[in-house]
């Protein structure tokens, strides 16, 4: 069955003011607006990013009705939610419907004004299956920038890591740096405004560069380009069948070429907005192929970094550490 994914946007950070159970009652009170076709005050309550997004609120309702096509009506709750990332809050309910075996989830993200930054119902994930899950990276790695950042998305389960259901990218991470709550300054309506946008990418440890992706326009925030998801990016292979995917770099910062080797610490682009994004970060990832794709993913585990200030000899970071050499 098509998984049903409305419109996730990747983080448009503030500092939240509601406590969880106002989060809570108003995911409630969203979810049931929802389900009753009453898409005026959801509408209302989007950012621009999601209403750009949506085009109009005849959007909201063309999803209701691929809702009810595809798995039916609410039957039940079996649990709700409150989790806090970055200053947002997300309200998250897991429901079975009676159109379909597999538990559903129902996703609500706010921002600092209650308004609606983020939302998708689609079936509950597990992780892809993996012959990795045991695999002891064999590649010296270091972090791949200067600086702190933050780990939004890594780790093994689909919770800390949405990757994980793919079976490519079933152990990637998508870091950007965060200061004061936020991943921007003002309103976060330009790229320049993102504290990642810019920064140097480095090469993680030796290797030979396999394929390389340049040309693409960097997108506005909020705004993705799905016909080229990874963006402008590149694919090193360190050996041992363990390729690395650096993805949505800056249009015009690649300045490696296919062939060409590379040493640990070499910059090989900038961090950038292109391909499927709505936000200026890093998609990092090792993978047993060297396309983009295609094969298993791998573990990452890198050597020497600090995460949450604390020292770690070699580690795989996960969701909300903040990382830095």
């Amino acid at each position: 069955m098509k998984i049903l994914r409305f419109i996730t946007l990747f983080v448009i950070a503030g500092t939240a003011f509601a406590d969880d159970q106002a989060v809570m009652v108003l995911g409630q009170r969203y979810t049931t607006a929802f389900y009753d076709g009453d898409m005026g005050p959801i509408w209302a309550s989007m950012t621009q990013p999601m209403q750009d997004a949506l085009g109009n609120e005849d959007g909201l309702h063309r999803f209701r009705r691929q809702v009810d096509n595809q798995v039916g009506s609410e039957a039940s709750v079996l649990s709700e939610s409150v989790e806090e990332v970055l200053g947002q809050r997300t309200y998250r309910r897991v429901a079975q419907f009676d159109g379909i075996a597999r538990p559903i989830t129902v996703s609500w993200t706010f921002d600092n004004e209650d308004r609606v930054a983020g939302f998708y119902i689609r079936p509950q994930q597990e992780p892809a299956p993996s012959p990795y899950l045991d695999y002891d990276t064999q590649a010296r790695l270091y972090l791949p920038f200067r600086g702190e950042w933050f780990v939004y998305w890594g780790g093994r389960t689909v919770d800390q890591n949405y990757h994980a259901a793919a079976r490519d990218q079933r152990f990637a991470y998508d870091l950007l740096v965060v200061r004061n709550g936020s991943s921007h300054w003002g309103d976060g309506s330009r790229l320049e405004q993102f504290y990642c946008w810019g920064e140097a990418i480095l090469a993680p440890a030796d290797g030979t560069v396999t394929s390389v992706v340049s040309g693409l326009p960097d997108n506005a925030p909020g705004v993705m380009d799905s016909r080229n998801p990874a963006g402008n990016h590149i694919i090193i292979d360190f050996d041992n069948e363990e390729y690395a995917l650096f993805a949505h770099l800056q249009n015009g910062s690649i300045g490696i070429a296919e062939g060409e080797d590379v040493e640990a610490g070499q910059p090989i682009g900038r961090c950038g907005n292109s391909g499927n994004t709505s936000e200026p970060h890093l998609h990092f990832h090792l993978q047993d192929s060297d396309t983009f794709g295609d094969g298993d993913g791998k573990p990452a585990f890198f050597y020497n970094y600090r995460s949450n200030g604390t020292r770690v000899a070699r580690g795989e970071p996960v969701r909300g550490e903040t990382i830095s050499p």
